[in-house]
């Protein structure tokens, strides 16, 4: 029985072929291990990783730069005491190399989860890419140096498209109100790692965008009003929340460009409205209702207009019974001064 084997130390089991857990790790991510004797040293020379001695193999090697990551067990075993790759000195002799040899040994990548982005698409390089000479080298594509692993993925056609969540966006866009799109928008980000997120964005953004676009016009009281970055932004912000929220991710780390959150309101209606007006239509009101004001309305109106016109600035309330037409004269002061336009509030404070 199985102890008997154990007892006379006969083999039980067997590995075959041999493999190899080959490391991937980001540029300076590499786990380190260190005492507090030689912590200073570890922190600025980290000993090579299999993947660090195999961007150096493929500098030095012209065979290794053949190679894939996954391929080099085959032919190099790995010298754990000196940290780099070393050539087989027995096997099956490799054709056209008399000093080189092989074997069934394989190389296994560590698995990396799509949510940890780059080191993902790093190792998605490193299974397709063939001598890469450093990390820069990796994400080089046609002499263009991506600024990411996914972009380099994007640029040698590594993903997949798009086209899954392109037809479940436009589906939605048909059915759904806007906040049910960016949430549709937001899972896909978060759960199903499209590899052109930008582009879905560009395509769909107006659809994600209407509701606060609507309450823009509403605010306003301005049905022409279009689209604007501010919009755009307000979206993303919403986006980005939802984001945040599922996995805890800001969009830039999702292929995302980051939205613009101020410290003040992120949408700011009462700047949008004063900006939409239109100079000729309030002269003309004021031209036409100026002399229907009585002397009481005229004296105050003449008051807070030079102090307009002075730059002296004040505070001023008016207050009267309701039925008074205070809302009347407030209207005028709606009228144009260097292309500006007074503000006032519902309190009926005027503040110059």
């Amino acid at each position: 029985n199985e102890a008997v084997w154990r007892i006379l130390s006969f083999p039980i089991h067997e590995r075959h072929p041999t493999v190899v857990h080959l490391a991937v790790h980001l540029e300076n991510g590499q786990r380190v291990y260190f005492s507090t004797d030689n912590a200073h040293a570890q922190a600025l020379s980290p000993s090579p990783t299999t993947l660090t001695a195999f961007f150096s193999l493929c500098r030095d090697d012209i065979f290794a730069k053949t190679l894939l990551y996954s391929e080099l067990p085959t032919y190099y075993t790995w010298n754990a005491a000196a940290k780099k790759f070393q050539r087989r000195k027995q096997g099956k002799v490799v054709e056209g190399h008399s000093n080189l040899y092989s074997t069934n040994a394989l190389g296994r990548l560590y698995t990396v989860h799509p949510n940890n982005a780059e080191c993902f698409y790093l190792r998605l390089l490193l299974i397709n890419k063939r001598g890469p000479t450093s990390f820069q080298e990796l994400r080089t594509v046609n002499g263009h140096v991506c600024a990411t692993y996914r972009e380099a993925c994007q640029e040698l056609n590594l993903l997949e498209n798009d086209a899954h969540w392109d037809t479940s966006l436009a589906d939605a866009s048909n059915t759904a109100r806007p906040q049910q799109i960016r949430t549709l928008f937001a899972v896909i980000l978060t759960t199903c790692f499209p590899s052109n997120p930008k582009e879905l964005w560009e395509k769909y953004k107006d659809y994600m965008s209407e509701d606060i676009l609507h309450r823009l016009r509403a605010t306003n009281q301005n049905p022409d009003i279009q689209f604007t970055p501010n919009v755009y932004n307000e979206a993303l912000v919403s986006i980005e929340d939802i984001c945040l929220a599922i996995t805890n991710k800001a969009l830039v780390q999702l292929g995302m460009d980051a939205p613009e959150r101020s410290a003040n309101n992120l949408f700011d209606c009462e700047l949008e409205r004063e900006t939409h007006f239109d100079i000729n239509e309030l002269s003309t009101f004021v031209q036409t209702n100026l002399p229907k004001l009585i002397p009481e309305q005229r004296i105050a109106y003449d008051r807070i207009m030079h102090a307009i016109t002075s730059q002296n600035g004040g505070l001023y309330f008016i207050d009267a019974p309701g039925g008074q037409a205070k809302l009347f004269s407030f209207h005028l002061f709606w009228q144009p001064y260097d292309h500006e336009i007074i503000l006032h509030w519902q309190s009926h404070l005027l503040e110059l």
